[in-house]
């Protein structure tokens, strides 16, 4: 009955860093996803107006810093549930 309490204890313990990876990898990949938008959308504007770039391209580094700084709290967030 031990070695059943043991067995579980460690599958609840991998089981919960599968989580925290899976968790990670969805915080990221949407990071991902929504700083590639950006950056989509700040070239197709750039393509239309052409004389208006700097102001879409430092609204897209400030748009692009929130998210990652999100991603980067979703993984901390992860860490500390983890822990």
């Amino acid at each position: 009955m031990e070695l059943l309490s043991v067995m579980l204890q460690i599958q609840h313990e991998a089981l919960s860093t599968l989580g925290l990876a899976v968790a990670i990898g969805i915080a990221v990949s949407a990071a991902a996803f929504g700083i590639g938008k950006i950056g989509q959308s700040a070239l197709e504007g750039i393509a239309r107006q052409p004389e208006s770039a700097s102001d879409i391209r430092t609204t897209m580094i400030i748009s692009a810093a929130l998210i990652e700084g999100v991603a980067l709290f979703a993984i901390v967030v992860c860490g500390f549930i983890l822990s």
